[in-house]
């Protein structure tokens, strides 16, 4: 059953039956594909694990490429900004800087957002271990634009661009992304 929540719109995101790689993210009455992490969902998260973490995560705003997006990312109810050559997301956790942006070059572990592969193309930021930072519980979690076929993320949840420009505008600050088996 899909949860809903007082203060806004809730999306589920559950494991696919016998492919814990996948799975399936429903809005509305909108249910569509999602790749998950490479060790399918963890209540135990923990930096490098390749799991999806199993919670309940909030959008923090967009991240895209204006490069390759023309016409923008359209009208879109969450704070955005445009991804430049030198950004960077920080993965050290003993890094003071560990799950935040950082510019590039940087010295410390890092994962670079402006990708070749499309990936971060169209890039949602949830809210996974921002407030606080524990080290070593994961970062940067985030829905993203999914490889071919579905194949599993680092811990991400990823749809096909398609299902991202149709769910784009509907996120808001409350909305709610609820992780289950």
């Amino acid at each position: 059953m899909e949860k809903r929540h007082a203060d806004g719109c809730a999306i589920s995101v559950r494991q696919r039956p016998g492919k814990p790689t996948q799975g399936f993210l429903r809005i509305g009455g909108l249910t569509v594909p999602c790749s998950l992490g490479r060790s399918g969902i963890t209540a135990l998260k923990r930096e490098g694990d390749g799991a999806t973490p199993l919670a309940t995560l909030r959008p923090l705003g967009v991240l895209f490429r204006r490069d390759r997006r023309r016409n923008g990312i359209g009208p879109v109810r969450l704070p955005s900004l445009p991804v430049l050559p030198g950004f960077g997301w920080c993965d050290a956790p003993e890094d003071p800087n560990y799950n935040r942006p950082v510019p590039l070059p940087f010295r410390a572990s890092h994962e670079k957002m402006r990708r070749s592969d499309r990936l971060y193309d169209v890039c949602i930021v949830l809210d996974w271990n921002t407030l606080p930072r524990r080290r070593y519980r994961g970062s940067a979690i985030f829905l993203h634009i999914a490889h071919e076929g579905l194949q599993p993320t680092e811990g991400c949840i990823a749809v096909c661009p398609r299902v991202m420009a149709r769910i784009l505008p509907l996120l808001t600050r409350r909305t709610r992304f609820v992780v289950m088996r």
